[in-house]
């Protein structure tokens, strides 16, 4: 019991030593409310790494490196610049590669002519800058055959499993076993069309196999993973399961083996031009031109040299580029 002459104890006066805060309401409360406001707006600015941070998606986070990676870069810049020299060659070169002059035969570098010309007297710059169509094209086209085809074919075995899954193990041991090259000079020997087609199909023919198995192993494995059994639980079918779940998870090792596959491809059209049975004149192909000057390498080794560095370029930028995608989508290699 407080003594009677004892004031009353009030909240809102200071306690003995206690500053008052200078505001017009007065008292310590006030002066609490100001260091609570205080601090919360420090809180506020300074940054947080709570859930309210959006987390990146893999494709997200791969194109946030393949930015910084000088190798990506410079391989995109090289196969930007082939594929602008694929479509519209005359930007760079105003000649016909088809227009030749017997007279100026292996003849060397000229004023307006840097390459010299070949056996037939064409300019060598020209068909090098034109022969990049028919292999780019041929690589392109022969990389979304093949990805489709296996890309389809080994994901529906890889998810449904059973007989057909048996059934395409089979039928691709069977393509693997088919040397390249050889089956090359047996299938294409037998075509007589000029247009790049026939070799198009022909890689596809023998390339789905590799991809097929690479997407069969890469669906199997995302199958099995937590949120597919979660749908699977929840009523979700096949075709829902396979587009919105499955697929966009086993994507990208067949688009790393796709990339680096083009390279090889454009490397096999040649090869295939080269023995005589791949791209036929009139279309011009870097390997029609190897084959050309490789009779003559000793007395016209312009002839071989610039259409052989144009073709090793190229394939080295795809497999350049193929390696740094898969450096970025694979996350056991960072």
């Amino acid at each position: 019991m407080p003594e009677r002459n004892e004031p009353a104890f009030d909240p809102l006066q200071p306690a003995e030593g206690e500053a008052m805060a200078p505001t017009g309401q007065g008292g310590p409360i006030d002066l609490a409310i100001e260091e609570a406001e205080s601090l919360e707006k420090k809180l506020g600015d300074a940054p947080t790494g709570g859930p309210s941070e959006k987390a990146r998606s893999l494709w997200s986070d791969a194109w946030h490196q393949l930015r910084r990676n000088p190798v990506f870069v410079i391989s995109s810049l090289m196969i930007l610049f082939l594929v602008i020299i694929a479509i519209w060659p005359q930007l760079i070169a105003s000649g016909d590669p088809l227009q030749c002059d017997l007279s100026k035969s292996q003849q060397g570098s000229a004023p307006g002519h840097p390459f010299g010309y070949d056996t037939q007297g064409c300019d060598v710059y020209t068909r090098t800058v034109y022969g990049a169509r028919a292999s780019i094209t041929v690589g392109v086209c022969a990389t979304l055959g093949a990805a489709l085809l296996g890309s389809v074919l080994g994901g529906l075995a890889g998810f449904f499993g059973g007989w057909g899954d048996s059934l395409l193990s089979r039928v691709a041991d069977i393509f693997f076993g088919i040397p390249v090259v050889l089956g090359g000079l047996v299938f294409l020997s037998v075509v007589t069309s000029t247009t790049v087609w026939p070799v198009v199909g022909f890689i596809v023919l023998l390339g789905w196999p590799q991809i097929a198995r690479i997407g069969r192993g890469s669906v199997i494995t995302a199958k099995q993973n937590d949120y597919v059994q979660a749908a699977r639980a929840l009523g979700a079918g096949n075709g829902r399961m396979m587009l919105r779940h499955v697929a966009p998870n086993a994507v990208a090792p067949v688009i790393v083996v796709a990339t680096i596959a083009l390279g090889t491809y454009i490397a096999l059209e040649a090869t295939l031009s080269f023995l005589g049975v791949g791209l036929r004149p009139p279309t011009v192909s870097w390997g029609i031109d190897i084959s050309n000057a490789a009779s003559q390498i000793r007395n016209a080794p312009h002839m071989l040299l610039w259409p052989a560095g144009a073709l090793s370029l190229t394939v080295l930028a795809f497999i350049m580029l193929g390696d740094a995608v898969r450096d970025a989508l694979d996350p056991k290699l960072r």
